[in-house]
């Protein structure tokens, strides 16, 4: 069905609190495992409507945040969720003891059993009340964030669509951008700290009533941590200060000189070449439809995905005013229907969308075929490989949005990706601090944050600018107010996607086999022993990191 078409109907809390109480009771009568599992399958049809409604309701809101009708939606499921959560724990529950375990778990597999435990360990009723103003807030960032209004030469942009600007080929251009940036988000500034003290103090206290210390064990709940934990983290993101870092600093260093610059200032991130960053080649339209082409000669598998989505309408991509800033993924399961969510702006990122999200909306295409739900219920790191991935496989066919300047885009693509694992893993270790120290000042939170830029980007220098130079510039970065703990499971998938890079260097057809293979996989197995599966080497082993910083070095020396 044509997402247009896709009817919407408000789920009542009510209606379906009494269709999953049905479904618990005839689950508590199972007479047998087959019994039982029958039931399980009403619960598939309860869900995939549950969640099929609250993603047209989000994404409808998404693309006109000033939208009164699904603006009430957005606020409606924001406070019933907490209560839909209950139910389904209480659900997942009497799986989790059911006499007939040993049954289910071969049909739905260990990693369901295991993250059902979690989920038990992570929710309670008493947090609804928290866990609905923990929504609210998020709800509140996001629409802080999106209405950001920016005038620019005549013309009012938001983030999204100021962005061009921000990575101008002109410095003087780059710089006035990042004037107004930071002066819109100077001017929101107390609205910012309140914000996430508010958020932190909320998770603290929830983590608090469950039995915690602090809100980081709650956190790799949530994230459904389910193979590895708190020291493998941590002992990653050692190796990335110890191998990474200054493999990036020869990369910032090698940019410098590319731009001619004698010093990298802020204004210069995410800038490339001294003419300007490539950008596509053609109207909005047309990137889509060279995506089209693309995917139809890259397997059958990606050309009956793309020709799906095309039919389906299932991308909203334009940048407009009143849409919410970001990109992302979702699914309809009622139609098997995978989405994507973004905002061209006329740079690179344009084309970034056909590749990092039509790699989660291709596994989501693929993994929706399966019956089995449980295995469609990804982790994050796993997820993320999907799309990073699939950001390397696409690059044979970057002459289609870039023509002559496809090998620049290549090489801005290498050096972005190997510069955001050190800033992935800052994102993660000041969440580790600031949930570890909920008692922290917005000016004590800040000082963090500059410490560990020196840590993990000594080449970043933000001048005498009032707000990034005051150690604000996570504020922006909307996985620290809204899905915490998310940020690592990028480095840790970026990991793994560089070695499908030096892979399919050497041998593409086995590097996309195995890639395929990940993907129908799915949520079957553990992130560590699905690595171990398709040959890839978990980003948490000693050597790993030293190793692809010492590949990925080579591989610079070998094209200067």
């Amino acid at each position: 069905m044509k997402f247009q078409d896709m009817p919407y109907e408000r789920v009542s809390d009510k209606e379906a609190e009494k269709e999953i109480q049905d479904i618990i009771e005839k689950s508590k009568a199972a007479a047998s495992g087959e019994e039982q599992f029958q039931v399980h399958q009403k619960y598939y049809e309860w869900s995939k409507e549950l969640d099929t409604m609250m993603a047209l309701a989000q994404i409808r809101h998404d693309v006109d945040t000033t939208d009164e009708f699904y603006s009430k939606e957005k606020d409606y499921y924001d406070e019933i969720r907490p209560k839909l959560t209950k139910w389904i724990v209480e659900y997942r529950k009497l799986l989790y003891h059911s006499p007939y375990r040993s049954f289910l778990e071969e049909k739905i597999g260990r990693v369901a059993f295991k993250n059902i435990e979690l989920e038990l360990k992570s929710f309670d009723e008493k947090l609804i009340p928290l866990m609905q103003e923990e929504n609210a807030l998020t709800t509140r960032y996001d629409k802080l964030i999106a209405g950001a209004r920016i005038e620019w030469e005549g013309e009012e942009l938001n983030l999204s669509l100021l962005r061009p600007y921000l990575i101008h080929y002109d410095r003087g251009v780059r710089r006035k951008a990042y004037e107004k940036y930071s002066q819109f988000f100077s001017s929101v500034a107390g609205e910012l700290d309140e914000l996430f003290d508010q958020l932190v103090k909320n998770r603290t206290k929830q983590a608090r009533l469950l039995g915690y210390e602090n809100f980081i064990e709650l956190g790799y709940y949530r994230m459904k941590r389910n193979c590895y934990n708190q020291d493998m983290v941590e002992h990653y993101r050692k190796q990335v200060k110890k191998y990474f870092v200054p493999f990036t600093v020869k990369l910032h260093e090698r940019r410098r000189k590319r731009l001619g610059l004698e010093k990298l200032s802020f204004i210069d991130e995410g800038v490339y070449f001294p003419k300007g960053n490539p950008t596509p080649c053609g109207t909005p339209e047309e990137i889509v439809k060279a995506g089209q082409k693309m995917y139809a000669e890259m397997s059958p598998e990606t050309k009956e995905f793309f020709d799906f989505m095309m039919e389906n309408q299932l991308f909203d991509v334009l940048g407009r005013k009143t849409k919410k800033a970001g990109g992302y993924m979702t699914s309809l399961p009622k139609y098997g229907s995978p989405f994507i969510f973004a905002n061209f702006n006329g740079t690179s990122g344009d084309v970034d969308v056909m590749t990092h999200e039509c790699g989660h909306a291709f596994q989501g295409f693929l993994s929706g075929q399966n019956p089995i739900q449980e295995h469609w219920d990804l982790t994050m790191e796993t997820a993320e490989i999907h799309s990073m991935s699939m950001e390397f496989f696409t690059e044979k066919w970057m002459e289609l949005f870039f023509g002559e300047r496809a090998e620049d885009y290549r090489r801005m693509h290498m050096e972005s990706a190997a510069a955001f694992i050190p800033y992935g893993c800052m994102v993660d270790e000041f969440q580790h601090i600031i949930y570890a120290s909920p008692e922290m000042t917005p000016e004590e939170r800040k000082r963090q944050w500059m410490k560990l830029e020196k840590e993990y980007r000594p080449h970043m220098d933000y001048e005498e600018d009032s707000f990034f130079s005051q150690g604000g510039f996570w504020q922006k970065q909307l996985h620290i107010y809204d899905y915490p703990f998310y940020y690592i499971d990028y480095c840790l998938a970026q990991t793994c996607a560089f070695q499908y890079k030096t892979w399919m260097d050497k041998d593409r057809q086995g590097a996309w086999e195995s890639y395929l293979k990940l993907c129908r996989l799915s949520a079957s197995d553990f992130f560590t022993n699905m690595l171990k599966e398709v040959g890839l080497e978990s980003p948490f082993m000693d050597g790993c990191i030293k190793s692809l910083a010492d590949s990925l070095e080579k591989a610079l020396e070998s094209n200067p």
